[in-house]
């Protein structure tokens, strides 16, 4: 079972901002408005990357594949 994405800490991601006030002030993808999360659970949901790009056009294949690395990374650490 996986982890609950809160449970990622995004900002150690070098693609991540989180800006006060755009998008209720939640880590979001660098130059966007799309909330990490949104990759991950459409990863987890089983669709490929060329899907996920599809969906999020303003993304590049590098920077998906980038936060799905990120997030598996952070779902392998023990928690403390």
């Amino acid at each position: 079972m996986a982890l609950a994405h809160t449970d990622i800490n995004w900002m150690a991601c070098e693609l991540i901002e989180q800006i006060p006030g755009k998008v209720s002030g939640r880590p979001i993808v660098r130059g966007t408005r799309i909330l990490p999360d949104a990759i991950i659970n459409s990863h987890d949901a089983g669709e490929t990357l060329e899907e996920i790009q599809e969906n999020y056009p303003g993304l590049t294949p590098s920077q998906i594949q980038r936060l799905i690395e990120f997030a598996h990374a952070m779902r392998s650490q023990p928690v403390s």
